[in-house]
């Protein structure tokens, strides 16, 4: 991938080409930022311009052998690790990157690098309940790769996405690594959540915060999907920075996610209208059943449709980002959330989001989040 495929960011694409021309590499780096900012080619396009060996004009050329092999993900100094699991399997079996890189590389080459976590954990048929994550023997097939002598380029470059979702004992064996760097050993690592990795990681990392697209970029990208003039800026302000997004926008369709998460919220404070605490209950226990990372997008959207249920009670739906059945229910809802009960419920919901993020029971707190907020959910009263 060449930075000139990398929807955006151009000075930033700048920037990073010269780094690398002026020959300043360092030897760890974070990508961090949400899936639509993309993160995750920019990585790739950096670590094309890295091997190149006729780059040009701040870009790859795109023609040489380690072009044509990054592009395909098949370079020999170049290796991939990424979260994986599979149904059966319990967390000490040992699967590593590598007994899915097939998988990966289709994806990557077909989405141009703009997909979820969850997109991938559908391509691995893990269901709505499991999610991938970094074993301890992919730590050990890390150091066994990097162990061996570059095989047709300076240096070898190792790409860890989704760092997050290593455990404990496998990031404390990357550390080292980072700690003592080897000899034209790159690191690349892309994040969406660089707060949930070792404090002792993020400090040997040089960070390259990859930030949400700007309007006229959506705009040009709405025009190359087909969308017309006179709505592709509407569109892209709908996007809110998000490629991802926009392309949901497009065609017409909710990614299946999200559109859960809709389902889910309009359910629950249709329960708190109906004071239906034993209804509140069994929606918890729903929620329970998903994987730690579903839950946590829930309360991502939770937070969003609120902001937007509330920026539509002040006069504000000029300014709002929903569209189809999202914006037909809140207009219908904004009335119940105003300034007496934003603060209330967003704290609750935040409480519930720290409490996820350090492992509590999600079953006590979902449930204690729909109690709480159906206290301030005062409808028709």
């Amino acid at each position: 991938m060449r930075f000139c495929d990398v929807i955006g960011h151009t000075e930033l694409k700048k920037r990073l080409a010269k780094s690398i021309d002026e020959g300043r590499v360092s030897h760890a780096q974070l990508f961090t930022g949400n899936t639509g900012y993309g993160a995750l080619p920019l990585a790739m396009a950096y670590v094309q311009y890295l091997h190149c060996t006729n780059r040009h004009d701040g870009d790859s050329c795109g023609e040489c052998a380690a072009c044509r092999q990054i592009e395909k993900l098949e370079h020999p100094d170049l290796h991939l690790v990424f979260p994986v699991n599979k149904q059966g399997k319990k967390p000490s079996s040992g699967l590593v990157s590598n007994d899915f890189i097939s998988e990966f590389r289709e994806k990557f080459v077909s989405s141009g690098g703009y997909f979820s976590a969850q997109e991938w954990y559908d391509c691995l048929d893990l269901g709505k309940t499991l999610k991938g994550f970094i074993s301890v023997a992919e730590a050990e097939e890390i150091i066994r790769k990097l162990s061996f002598k570059s095989f047709s380029s300076r240096y070898k470059t190792m790409l860890i996405w989704l760092p997050e979702t290593m455990n404990e004992r496998a990031a404390n064996m990357i550390l080292k690594i980072l700690e003592e760097p080897w000899e034209d050993t790159i690191f690349v690592m892309v994040s969406e959540r660089p707060n949930l990795l070792l404090g002792t990681i993020l400090s040997r990392m040089q960070e390259v915060s990859v930030p949400r697209l700007s309007i006229e970029e959506l705009v040009a990208e709405a025009g190359r999907l087909g969308v017309a003039e006179s709505e592709a800026r509407q569109k892209a302000r709908l996007a809110d920075g998000d490629i991802h997004r926009l392309r949901e926008i497009v065609s017409g369709e909710k990614g299946e996610i999200s559109s859960e998460n809709f389902v889910l919220f309009r359910s629950m404070m249709r329960h708190c209208y109906l004071n239906k605490h034993l209804e509140l209950l069994h929606w918890a226990d729903e929620v329970a059943a998903l994987s730690r990372e579903r839950q946590l997008e829930l309360i991502a959207d939770f937070a969003r449709l609120l902001r937007e249920a509330y920026i539509t009670h002040a006069g504000c739906e000029g300014i709002s980002y929903l569209w189809g059945e999202e914006a037909e229910f809140c207009r219908k809802f904004f009335p119940y959330i105003d300034s007496r009960n934003i603060e209330p419920i967003v704290e609750h919901l935040e409480t519930a989001q720290r409490r996820l993020r350090q492992n509590g029971d999600p079953r006590i707190l979902f449930s204690v989040f729909a109690l709480s907020v159906s206290k301030y959910i005062n409808f028709g009263k």
